[in-house]
């Protein structure tokens, strides 16, 4: 079983910014890949940015060159650094973590999510 638990969303001014964390908890053998999503309302969830183990990361095209994903291994940590934030950034983002528990199965966990609302 992994837990994923997020914290750091809030309210901030376009073009502000905030840190977002997410860190697993739990017994499994690995994390793969590590990734935020965020669903706004009335919309489809979208990937924002991923992470693999070894520091490969990918971004969705509306935030490239605006966040940086990032992650501690050591620590089960995910962050996600969020600048020149817009008003479309607003959202609920999710962590989710992709791997193998214990037995070698295939695990794929969702966080319940950290509401990040720009606004002036």
């Amino acid at each position: 079983q992994v837990q994923l638990v997020e914290s750091g969303g809030g309210l901030v001014q376009p073009g502000g910014s905030l840190r977002l964390s997410c860190v697993a908890s739990g017994r499994f053998f690995n994390i793969n890949v590590m990734a935020w999503y965020r669903q706004a309302p009335g919309k489809q969830r979208e990937l924002v940015a991923d992470i693999t183990s070894g520091g490969s990361t990918a971004y969705g095209d509306s935030v490239k060159g605006r966040f940086t994903v990032s992650r501690d291994n050591a620590k089960n940590t995910l962050y996600l650094e969020m600048n020149s934030l817009k008003f479309e950034d607003t959202a609920v983002y999710l962590c989710n973590a992709k791997g193998q528990s214990l037995l070698k199965m295939n695990y794929n966990a969702w966080g319940q999510g950290t509401q990040v609302t720009v606004s002036s």
